[in-house]
């Protein structure tokens, strides 16, 4: 007794009449036509739900009947490919909300998938972990829930976040079968805490443990030995022995196993994986510009009756094209795609094709950027990254790292600066950190030879010292006091890892940082070097010296803020 049960869902490219599907091996599910955030066409206000006082677009956009158009398309795409109907929906971001759940019942889905954070906001539970990231309330999580809506019966999972970040973002770095087997291992813990919990020994084999790992839609697989395959060789074959443990797809769980657990239509949270919120395509002034040029088109749309799907296709293609979310997440902050400008173009040709294909005048805002693309410094991380360490500086390595310009902003210490950009990320294994340098710059030898790296923690108690360096301007941050400082010698590439003690004094430490400088300067160093707790934000500055006495520093009147995972 004591079982539970693991459903795997990853994105695998769709391939037609794949026999994987006809022996269960695998269930494929599809997302909505051109991947829009069904909740903001159902209606832009649903941002405030978990944001009470965002900022929304100047018009609501409130277009409902959008939703099932998307839903038939995917629909049929896929019964066109596979030869069969969809059973599971897999929710664009996996986002969600109340109004969107007739329309996919209505659509014949019978199960969809979400995030825990949905789950945490729609319970008012937020899902604590323990010091090895194993949620400590398992048998709320862990199972499948019903929601009742006027065209059926519809199941919900929700992902483990975590668990699935894992797959998605830390273990390419990892050994194959050491990966695995510490994916294994908490499957195994949760076994044992449910275990624990169980106050009937028969509840476990009447309503098995479903844990669900569903990865947000990126491709790991590239950043894995031999593109996953030995990792995941390796996974199927321990789980596929293991006694407590059992691969299901969710349409087998929940034929077998009916959710039991209800969730009122009402109370379900409108939100997505990002937090459980709709920031990431609404809020901000170029998100809210650019619905609102989609709200104009929609509109000019919907004053042509006679312009049906049948008779005009260019126009409807074109705003299913603009209706998708991917636009929304690359304009404003916290995105960055290197191609920005490109993207601002291409939403808007779009809109101009819904005009061109009622015969209306093209509006000279379509003729003008969502927004500016010459101003912006810096961006935010937008998830976890997993460079390979080797001073090459690949673009896909670092495509979710935050970025921070240097070159060329304001400032004399900027225009100055050997540094031209800098990028930095974490995941669950290390904290990353990448320097491109000015075109030309013989790195340590027509500039300063030293860079420090120097964290602090905020309102953490703990002993903290000054940066070890001469000539040090009295002027935050640099006059900080720091914890940890891991100095880089630019022309060995050697390094030494100090850690603040007692009178303001610095200890040296032992470290298992990364270091590679080619094209570029890349640093790994682990978490463990660190000795942070998960959630914990850390600060970091970065100071340019020669010779132990001080050059410059970057980022010029403020530090990297970070968070550990």
């Amino acid at each position: 007794d004591g079982n539970f049960q693991l459903t795997v869902i990853l994105h695998f490219p769709v391939l037609r009449n794949n026999p994987t599907q006809d022996y269960g091996q695998l269930e494929v599910t599809i997302a909505p036509y051109t991947h829009p955030i069904l909740p903001l066409l159902a209606d832009t206000n649903a941002g405030r739900v978990a944001v009470s006082n965002m900022t929304l677009p100047q018009y609501r956009f409130r277009w409902e009947e959008d939703i099932p158009r998307h839903l038939k398309k995917a629909w049929d795409l896929y019964q066109d490919r596979f030869g069969r109907t969809p059973r599971g929906l897999w929710p664009s971001e996996q986002s969600v909300s109340p109004q969107i759940l007739p329309y996919i019942t209505q659509a014949g889905f019978k199960w969809i998938c979400s995030d825990e954070a949905v789950l945490g906001w729609t319970l008012k539970h937020f899902f604590h972990r323990d010091e090895a990231g194993n949620v400590l309330e398992p048998e709320w999580l862990y199972r499948p829930y019903r929601i009742d809506t006027p065209y059926g019966k519809l199941a919900i999972v929700f992902r483990d976040h975590r668990l699935s970040d894992l797959i998605g973002f830390t273990y390419g770095a990892m050994k194959p079968t050491q990966a695995a087997a510490d994916f294994v291992g908490h499957l195994e813990a949760i076994a044992r805490c449910l275990k624990q919990r169980q106050t009937d020994e028969g509840t476990s084999l009447k309503q098995p443990w479903l844990v669900t790992i569903a990865l947000d839609g990126e491709n790991c697989w590239e950043y894995y030995e031999k593109d996953g395959i030995p990792f995941l060789e390796s996974l199927y074959e321990t789980l596929s022995h293991h006694p407590e443990i059992k691969l299901v797809t969710v349409s087998e769980y929940i034929e077998k196993f009916p959710p039991t657990a209800i969730i009122p239509t009402g109370q379900l949270h409108s939100g997505s994986w990002v937090d459980g919120s709709f920031t990431t395509w609404i809020g901000d002034p170029a998100k809210n510009r650019a619905w609102d040029l989609l709200t104009e088109a929609r509109q000019v749309l919907a004053n042509h009756p006679e312009a049906t799907e049948e008779n005009n296709p260019e126009a409807w293609e074109a705003l299913y094209a603009a209706e998708g979310s991917d636009w929304f997440w690359w304009f404003g902050e916290g995105h960055s795609s290197n191609q920005d400008a490109i993207f601002d173009q291409l939403f808007r040709e779009h809109l101009c094709g819904i005009y061109r294909a009622l015969n209306e005048p093209i509006p000279a805002s379509l003729k003008q950027p969502v927004e500016r693309h010459d101003i912006r410094r810096e961006h935010q991380p937008q998830g976890f990254i997993h460079p390979i360490i080797n001073g090459l500086g690949d673009e896909q390595d670092w495509d979710r790292a935050g970025r921070i310009d240097v070159g060329g902003a304001r400032g004399t210490m900027h225009q100055s600066s050997a540094i031209q950009r800098l990028w930095y990320g974490v995941d669950h294994l290390n904290f990353y950190l990448r320097l491109d340098f000015q075109a030309g710059m013989q790195v340590g030898k027509n500039s300063a030879s030293e860079l420090h790296l120097l964290w602090f923690y905020p309102d953490r108690i703990m002993h903290n010292s000054p940066a070890p360096l001469a000539e040090l301007p009295d002027q935050a941050p640099l006059n900080y006091l720091f914890h940890h400082h891991l100095a880089i010698n630019l022309l060995t590439q050697s390094f030494w890892f100090q850690e603040a003690g007692d009178h303001y004094q610095w200890h040296s430490r032992a470290s298992r940082a990364q270091i590679a400088l080619d094209q570029c300067l890349e640093v790994a160093v682990p978490w463990v070097d660190l000795q942070i707790q998960p959630d914990y934000p850390l600060r970091l500055v970065l100071i340019l010296a020669e010779q132990g006495i001080f050059r410059s520093y970057v980022p010029e009147n403020t530090l990297v803020a970070l968070q550990a995972p």
